[in-house]
């Protein structure tokens, strides 16, 4: 039995993968880019090259190519970072600054799939501790890992203080 090796006539055995695969979130990205550098959007030029960066040092740390599940935590943590940034901005009375890196979470975010509004956190928070019976605040540590692991397997976005909280509200009632 034979082997057929898939390539383009010119042997370019990369760009036939590229071809037919779906375009990625670094390629996504990297399109966006090429339309703001057209547009001369500053801000959104230097925000998606930072996201660009960031996937591709993970993508180096990890030394193979980044999965979408990989890809989102990466844009999840430049949230995150972005949020503690507004807040320390806000302390310090840099509300410029602030405003910039909120203009980046707003930016970085489209990236991302729907986030869960506190409604649906709250009601996914009741259905696990119902399906646990009757934890309690021992137990927060093993609710907090059900109920984001039931977020996840959605494939619902989650910020994991205001899980939290509605986790820790829900034991107390107990």
């Amino acid at each position: 039995m034979s082997k057929i090796a898939l390539t383009r006539p010119d042997g370019d055995l990369e760009a036939l993968r590229y071809n037919y695969r779906i375009m990625s979130l670094i390629d996504q990205i990297q399109k966006d880019i090429t339309a703001a550098m057209k547009a001369r959007e500053e801000q959104r030029l230097s925000t998606l090259r930072m996201v660009k960066t960031a996937l591709k040092n993970r993508e180096i740390d990890k030394m193979a190519p980044l999965d979408d599940k990989e890809a989102q935590q990466v844009l999840s943590t430049l949230i995150k970072q972005r949020k503690e940034s507004v807040e320390q901005f806000t302390k310090g009375g840099r509300q410029e600054m602030a405003d910039k890196e909120a203009v980046e979470i707003k930016l970085i975010e489209a990236y991302m799939p729907k986030a869960a509004g506190e409604d649906e956190i709250v009601a996914g928070v009741k259905a696990v501790v119902a399906e646990m019976g009757s934890p309690t605040m021992k137990d927060l540590g093993t609710v907090m890992k059900n109920a984001m692991a039931r977020f996840s397997s959605a494939g619902v976005r989650v910020d994991g203080k205001v899980v939290s909280e509605a986790v820790k509200r829900e034991l107390s009632q107990k």
